[in-house]
């Protein structure tokens, strides 16, 4: 019978390596169905192929679910088989995992580590340890259970280091990393787990490393995030590259693969006609011993053809392993994100890296490409126009939320970048498809609702629409929980209500301003404080009568944001904003030459980004100070220049407010989205969120200034108001 039986596996692993699932399922459950009975083990292998089979196939969770727990109640009744045992757990916690399952996932989970402690110290139980550890911790992230997570992340980085696997350490100390922040409630804990994995990636022998490309992609990513979370630019730009130039690297790989690949059937195409001559033969065989050599070769250092065990724990099962990049060895084989998403994030982090500092050409280019490669993701598993969340499978949600969310965010930068140039009907469509992925994808997307108001906010900012303005950006502080970004809403929405312009407008931004003025040293990085610090400058220039010595403390408050601006986020937008009301307080106090030099370079700085409305701003200063200065020729053609621009910008603001969008994008009232009450949804959401990372980077939404008079030099003179479409 074992003969049988193993004939039934040949004929299953066949039909499998030819992409015949169903006939390959067919062939093991003969075993199974058999009425002549087979020994338990035999069943007990079958199942758990079986099992396999359908998680990294297709989408019939249950039937594995079904097969697993069969084969866990045969394997009661056998003393030994230890492999066996762990296999069946593992598999059946994935199971668990994707309906949702989360408490007999960690039952199952804990009866593993209960079985590898008393197993003895051999190598194959502490790599089971480790799996079952890694699970674990991923089961109590669901919970938001963090505290016990990490826990169970550290038993497994004591077992990696027992058995001396320093690839398995860094599995472990990055995922530990990932915790924190998603915990992030002591940036100090975060810093030492960042130095933690610097630490174990350069005990990691340098030959390794080429090899261990899923967990370079992963804590690159994540000491990205960390330092754009922290405001530290320069640093997180030299990680970028490094990941930037990685990704390059590998998609060559990948090519250089399919080539070869390509070359190699053909010659054996070749080889298998028949009547070939002796020495055409010797040629071919030959050039088929090279091609395999180079094949080799290429992807020892890639992640390109290696094959996996089994599933990974968590994401959409049927991908190919060619699609995945392994943090761990087996029977781990764990994974963060799929290729596709960790390369679409990358792309996100260039456009989050360049947009600040005006690489609009590249930035463009990335996001195109990213939009692409996302929507044809998000069209494999199913998601085609007019399906909405309640529409997917539940082994799909989680995949589906991830590439969601970095569409959002893609689009977030499309907006942002589109409003700086002035590009107000680009900003609009963007705008949209927002909209319509929200309502189609409420509680996947239920994070995103406070940015698109705050994108909103903008919209209508920049357009002039400072009342409607203000309403979104308030509206955007009370759907989000991060103290951070409500602190950036009040801002922004302050800075609406400076341009309004009455007595009482600057009173409602004087009440935001202070809060936030008062607290913001007490933020991770320094985003708020220098959105604040402009904000404050701008509301002292809006009062009248101001002294000159009020005046030289408004422009040291301007000059210490504006280092801070140019130091760490390296924002020219901001830069090119704070300059020009510096430079108007230096004319307020008729130090002209001063004047001419920042208004200049802020002019400079404008034109880089395309930027026309903040263009339009300096020029009306500069027209201002050559009045005073008596230089007629230069004040006419200034002005001349000036008339011009902002006959441009009016152009765009009428074909920006013809469109059918406008009064829905700025009307004072939220997009009505309706949650998904669901449990299943609602279960597999919240798997999904330990593998998400909130970038929080609200200054992809500038600040904004008023425009001054082109008739006045003096500070008290400046009507706000005729700014009327700045960005913020």
């Amino acid at each position: 019978m074992e003969a049988l039986a193993e004939g039934l596996w040949g004929l299953a692993d066949n039909h499998e390596n030819k992409g015949e699932i169903g006939k390959a399922v067919k062939c093991l459950e003969a075993i199974c169905q058999s009425q002549v009975s087979f020994l338990p083990i035999v069943e007990i292998k079958t199942r758990l192929r079986i099992a396999t089979l359908l998680l990294k196939h297709t989408n019939n969770v249950n039937h594995a679910k079904s097969h697993l727990e069969r084969s866990q109640l045969l394997l009661k009744s056998i003393p030994s088989c230890f492999e066996l045992k762990c296999r069946a757990y593992s598999l059946l916690s994935q199971c668990y995992h994707l309906v949702g399952a989360i408490p007999p996932q960690k039952q199952i989970l804990n009866k593993g580590l209960e079985l590898t402690a008393s197993s003895g110290d051999g190598l194959a139980v502490k790599l089971w340890s480790c799996n079952f550890n890694s699970q674990l911790a991923n089961a109590l992230i669901i919970e938001g259970d963090y505290r016990n997570s990490i826990s169970a992340l550290e038993r497994g980085y004591e077992c990696a280091t027992e058995i001396r696997y320093p690839e398995l350490q860094m599995f472990f100390a990055t995922s530990i990393l990932h915790v924190h922040f998603m915990q992030w409630d002591d940036v100090n804990s975060v810093e030492r787990a960042v130095e933690k994995c610097d630490e174990v990636w350069e005990c990691i022998n340098p030959d390794k490393r080429q090899q261990c490309l899923g967990l370079f992609f992963y804590n690159e990513l994540l000491h990205t995030f960390y330092r754009l979370r922290i405001c530290d630019y320069k640093n997180a730009s030299q990680h970028i590259d490094k990941l930037d130039a990685a990704m390059k690297d590998e998609l060559q790989q990948v090519q250089r693969v399919e080539e070869l690949t390509g070359e190699l059937n053909a010659i054996n195409l070749s080889l298998s006609r028949s009547g070939l001559h002796h020495k055409e033969r010797s040629a071919l065989c030959q050039k088929q011993a090279q091609i395999e050599e180079q094949l080799s070769h290429v992807t020892r250092f890639s992640s390109t053809g290696k094959v996996s065990l089994e599933p990974s724990y968590f994401g959409n099962a049927r991908r190919a392993w060619e699609d995945k990049l392994a943090l761990a060895p087996p029977p781990i084989d764990g994974e963060w994100l799929p290729k596709g998403a960790v390369y679409a994030l990358v792309d996100l982090m260039v456009v989050i890296s360049g947009r600040p500092k005006g690489s609009y050409k590249e930035c463009g280019r990335r996001i195109q490409s990213g939009l692409h490669a996302i929507h044809v993701e998000l069209l494999q598993l199913g998601i085609t126009d007019g399906v909405t969340e309640v529409d997917l499978q539940h082994s799909a949600i989680w995949m589906a939320g991830v590439y969601l969310m970095i569409l959002m965010q893609f689009l977030e930068n499309k907006v942002a970048m589109s409003l700086t140039r002035a590009e107000f009907v680009e900003a609009q469509e963007a705008l949209v498809q927002m909209k319509n992925w929200l309502v189609s994808f409420p509680t996947i997307l239920q994070g995103c609702e406070s940015i698109f108001e705050i994108l909103r906010g903008q919209y209508a900012h920049s357009l002039g629409c400072f009342s409607e303005a203000a309403f979104h950006f308030t509206e955007a502080a009370k759907l989000t929980e991060s103290k951070s970004l409500q602190a950036m809403c009040q801002v922004y929405a302050a800075v609406s209500y400076i341009c309004i312009g009455d007595a009482e407008s600057s009173s409602q931004a004087l009440d935001l301003i202070g809060p936030v003025y008062r607290i913001m040293d007490s933020f991770d990085g320094v985003r708020e404080k220098t959105a604040v610090l402009f904000a404050y400058g701008l509301l002292l220039m809006k009062q009248h009568n101001l002294q000159e010595a009020r005046t030289l403390k408004c422009r040291i408050r301007l000059a210490s944001g504006l280092r801070i601006t140019h130091q760490h986020l390296g924002n020219i937008q901001l830069v090119s904003q704070y300059l020009t009301i510096l430079g108007s307080l230096a004319l307020a106090l008729h130090d002209t030459g001063q004047a001419r030099e920042i208004l200049k370079s802020s002019l400079t700085l404008a034109k880089s980004l395309y930027d026309i409305p903040t263009q339009i701003w300096v020029l009306s200063v500069l027209t201002a100070l050559y009045q005073e200065l008596g230089e007629r020729g230069n004040e006419m053609a200034n002005s001349e220049y000036e008339r011009k621009k902002a006959d441009d910008l009016q152009k765009r603001l009428a074909d920006a407010q013809s469109s059918i969008h406008h009064i829905e994008l700025i009307d004072k009232v939220r997009v009505n989205v309706r949650q998904n009450n669901e449990l299943d949804i609602k279960r597999a959401i919240n798997a999904g969120s330990s593998m998400r990372f909130n970038l929080d980077i609200p200054e992809s939404v500038g600040l904004s200034a008023p425009s001054p008079a082109p008739s006045s030099s003096k500070l008290m003179d400046m009507d706000i108001r005729r700014r009327g479409k700045r960005r913020m």
